[in-house]
């Protein structure tokens, strides 16, 4: 399917919307992984198609109503969301992961009724809450203007934990990118959903619930983040922006770093890891998407 044909197709109207939905887990947090099986299987107005992915696991001990899927080795988090859509079927695919959950029993059909009103939607991701009641990090809700949080508001990059998207979208714009392996698959799956003639949706009324912690904790997400910054350029922007892309984010790192020498040094090593290393295949977006991300208040060079 065409990005053409994700931009003609509408959402089909169901009295109960058909979901696939992929929980993606190593299976190293089985009571989180529980809770948010648990709370898909209490959505109401809504059939369901349930796949757990193992991802280097074997899943076990599943409830009713979840199929297992067992990868032989840890694909890394986009390729194994991959694997999980490509088992499931229904008009729409909802990925969750595997310490996240949804805490309304109407969430997916509440979802779906967004797109039902707004077919220029082409992915929704809900508003975060950490249900201890601790400070929700501000980078939950992504947008450079924060704002409040119950806002909703076009996007373009999505917190990955919980995100809804029209199947034929998904499709359409090739899944999540599995080059990335941890890391932006965010930002691509966003431009992407926009480069399909869609817009990327932040829902402030519906609620995922996930426990507040810092990712930047360890230098392998720093040297991802900073290679993956310059795939991101590579395999989604014309050439002439590729440039300006990476270089305004490393004058960003540049400016929140300049005491922290040796994270710096992770940084840019990574930046030329990302610059020689195989990013997979590339799909400069359009400079008509371009123009329609500037008016809607991005341009894709920040």
């Amino acid at each position: 399917m065409t990005p053409g044909t994700a931009r003609r197709n509408a959402v089909p109207h169901r009295e109960r919307p058909r979901i696939g939905v992929v929980s993606l887990s190593q299976g190293t947090r089985p009571d989180d992984l529980r809770r948010g099986l648990d709370s898909v299987l209490a959505q109401q107005g809504v059939e369901l198609d349930v796949v757990c992915v193992g991802n280097g696991w074997e899943p076990t001990g599943l409830p009713d109503g979840v199929r297992a899927l067992a990868l032989p080795e840890n694909r890394g988090i986009p390729a194994g969301r991959n694997a999980g859509a490509d088992v499931v079927e229904g008009d729409f695919v909802f990925f969750l992961d595997d310490d996240a959950s949804i805490p309304s029993p109407t969430f997916l059909r509440d979802a779906v009724a967004l797109f039902e009103r707004d077919p220029s939607l082409g992915l929704v991701q809900p508003r975060v809450v950490d249900p201890t009641g601790a400070a929700n990090p501000r980078r939950w809700v992504p947008r450079i203007r924060k704002g409040s949080p119950t806002d909703s508001s076009p996007v373009f990059s999505v917190w990955e934990g919980a995100v809804v998207l029209p199947t034929d979208v998904y499709r359409a714009v090739g899944g999540w990118g599995a080059p990335y392996f941890y890391a932006h698959e965010g930002i691509e799956l966003a431009w992407r959903v926009w480069d399909a003639g869609r817009r990327a949706w932040y829902a402030g009324e519906l609620v995922a619930h996930h426990p507040a912690i810092d990712p930047a904790r360890h230098t392998e997400y720093i040297r991802l983040n900073a290679r993956n910054r310059v795939f991101l350029a590579r395999r989604n922007l014309p050439g002439v922006l590729r440039p300006l892309y990476v270089g305004s984010w490393a004058a960003i790192q540049l400016a929140r770093w300049w005491r922290h020498p040796l994270r710096l040094r992770t940084w840019f090593a990574g930046v030329r890891e990302g610059w020689t290393a195989d990013c997979g295949p590339t799909r400069p977006m359009s400079w008509l998407t371009i123009g329609r991300m500037s008016l809607a208040g991005r341009p894709p060079v920040v």
